[in-house]
């Protein structure tokens, strides 16, 4: 099964599960199986079907956006993880 890292500002979406496990074979599935199980984190993850503009998701040291995308493919045992992006200063 793959998991997924949930960083801490989102873990109050998953009940404060750190790691979650998911099924699916492409990031976009998994994803979305997390989002089916923990419905208020999908608006924090998606903007529609894409992801968000300062999400980045990692399959191990990979950003997805410079591999497939949510096209991924992902094996049994894979480990995901949600990267927000943080902004501002000067």
């Amino acid at each position: 099964m793959t998991s997924i890292k949930i960083p801490t500002p989102l873990r109050a979406y998953t009940g404060g599960e750190a790691t979650v496990a998911v099924t699916g074979a492409t990031v976009g599935e998994a994803l979305n199986d997390l989002a089916a199980r923990y419905p208020e984190i999908k608006a924090h993850i998606f903007n529609g079907d894409s992801l968000r503009t300062f999400v980045n998701v990692f399959v191990g040291d990979e950003d997805v956006r410079f591999l497939d995308g949510l096209a991924t493919a992902i094996e049994d045992g894979d480990s995901l993880r949600i990267i927000p992006s943080i902004a501002g200063g000067a």
